[in-house]
């Protein structure tokens, strides 16, 4: 099982059932006053186990859908445990009392029945509200879980953002370098066609000094 509730509250309509079936059995071997607080205790712990099958019946539905067959299935055989045992009590209920009996059995039972009916619906209605908070706050849980998912999402991103920016300076710093070596190489390529210049124009005029010497002078 998923619900450490449903199970505790399995443990507790189990052991409510056991406890009860003796109670009605015993009714039809009492007279009197005896069997009139017999049925009303009987009555008492038929309301309990009622009440917990209502709290079972309650975790059941907002059990995880995998869990929620089993449950549901467990359920289905105390309700009829319940059945009989109200049938039971009902037909002990209606022998072996006198007129008076029965008109003091049934005005005690409508009192005792309309006050454990408003304590009921109080702790319904409280149960309700506790599943209501319970509700808003796994709603809340899961709004909070989303939040982390998210920044940690904004986190890795920035990182890969941090990553690309590295590689791109990286990049740039590289293209700074080629750059510079472009440009030394482009000085060194003027300096040579410089002293080629230079060169080509030495070697004419020797050419042309010696023309001169040797043809123009002796002249």
């Amino acid at each position: 099982m998923s619900s450490e509730k449903f199970e505790n509250l399995e443990d507790d309509l189990s052991t409510a059932i056991d406890r009860l079936r003796p109670i009605i059995s015993d009714i039809s071997s009492q007279t009197g006053e005896q069997k009139k607080n017999a049925i009303r205790q009987a009555e008492r712990k038929l309301e309990e186990a009622n009440f917990l099958m209502h709290e079972m019946e309650n975790e059941a539905k907002i059990a995880p859908v995998q869990y929620r067959t089993q449950m549901l299935g467990r359920l289905r055989q105390f309700k009829r445990n319940l059945e009989d045992l109200t049938r039971d009590l009902k037909r002990k209920k209606e022998v072996g009392f006198s007129s008076a009996d029965n008109l003091g059995l049934d005005r005690d039972d409508r009192l005792e029945a309309s006050q454990r009916n408003r304590l009921i619906q109080g702790t319904q209605s409280l149960n309700r509200t506790s599943e209501s908070i319970a509700r808003s706050q796994q709603i809340a849980a899961e709004t909070d879980q989303v939040g982390v998912e998210i920044i940690d999402e904004l986190g890795r991103q920035r990182e890969v953002l941090t990553r690309t920016k590295g590689r791109l300076q990286d990049t740039d710093a590289e293209l700074g370098k080629s750059r510079k070596i472009l440009k030394t190489m482009a000085m060194r390529i003027m300096t040579n066609k410089m002293i080629l210049i230079v060169i080509i124009l030495l070697e004419l005029g020797i050419l042309g000094l010696i023309v001169y010497l040797r043809f123009i002078r002796k002249k």
